[in-house]
């Protein structure tokens, strides 16, 4: 794993330094886009409405819309004006029996590591967390946005799980349950003794993902298969000699090509041994004897 955020808990004048892990995967199988005809990839771009041009992530600001239709243009410079907690501080706001959270205000998961050599404080609040049966709420500011969150313990490993906002949960009111006749007796009974008959501890192993399961070995026997609807990766290409590589080889034979002698003939200059020059100097002394012989 790798963290996706460092800094530390203020837990009174205690100070535990930690790193955040997203505690959680998404093992879904994920599908490309593509036209239907030729199967080619779907791209989509940035475009400005007003010019048609592609747009820079860079080059974006972020535009508010209020219910009248104004709109407001705001730039990072105005965000950074805004009010957050400390980027690098997860303060503890204060400790509430976790049967008092609601599980529809749990949103998403991170787990803690101690980021000390002594990691004596985290032990210490993990511990604390435990013996005392309460989660902790704290502020995380994570991505520019300060969230409520709580703080508990699983497995010795501290875990920070994100809040929604009160005012992010939906009321709701359906007429259909307006007028409603009570359950009889006889009626709850029954039900509770169905229920007694399919109670059991939870066991999450015991339960498996058979869409992706069944999707997986769809896709494995069409790959098998070799059917219409499978396009075969291409095969690797031999991979090309480096372009500095090639300049050696070029500058090589170029020196070669210099010194008089041709590549193809380096193998027959080994074989001519360099000692066979002084022959020929003694062969050219021949004419020196025949005139001693005159005299």
């Amino acid at each position: 794993m790798r963290s996706i955020w460092k800094g530390s808990i203020a837990f009174g004048l205690v100070n535990v330094p930690v790193k955040v892990y997203t505690a959680t995967e998404d093992h879904d199988i994920k599908f490309h886009q593509v036209h239907a005809a030729d199967g080619g990839r779907i791209r989509y771009e940035r475009l400005c409405t007003v010019d048609g041009q592609p747009v820079q992530y860079s080059d974006i600001d972020r535009a508010y819309e209020s219910p009248d239709g104004d709109r407001v243009i705001l730039t990072d410079e105005d965000f950074a004006k805004l009010p957050a907690a400390e980027k690098h501080e997860i303060p503890v706001l204060q400790f509430v029996p976790s049967e008092q959270i609601d599980p529809i205000l749990f949103d998403k998961s991170y787990y803690l590591e101690p980021d000390s050599t002594t990691p004596k404080a985290y032990v210490l609040l993990a511990k604390t967390l435990d013996r005392v049966d309460r989660v902790a709420l704290v502020h995380f500011t994570l991505r520019q946005k300060t969230r409520l969150a709580a703080l508990r313990v699983r497995d010795g490993v501290m875990v920070l799980q994100t809040l929604l906002w009160p005012d992010e949960v939906r009321s709701v009111a359906f007429d259909k349950l307006e007028g409603v006749a009570e359950p009889k007796t006889q009626e709850l009974k029954m039900a509770e003794t169905l229920v007694d008959t399919l109670s059991d501890d939870f066991d999450p192993s015991l339960y498996v993902d058979e869409y992706q399961i069944e999707l997986k070995k769809l896709l494995d026997e069409a790959i098998a298969s070799g059917s219409s609807k499978v396009t075969r990766a291409p095969e690797a290409a031999a991979p090309a000699m480096d372009a500095e590589v090639v300049d050696l080889v070029a500058a090589l034979q170029r020196s070669l090509e210099a010194s008089g002698r041709k590549t193809g003939s380096a193998p027959a200059a080994k074989a001519a041994p360099a000692k066979k020059k002084p022959a020929k100097k003694a062969a050219k002394k021949a004419p020196a004897k025949q005139t001693r012989k005159g005299a």
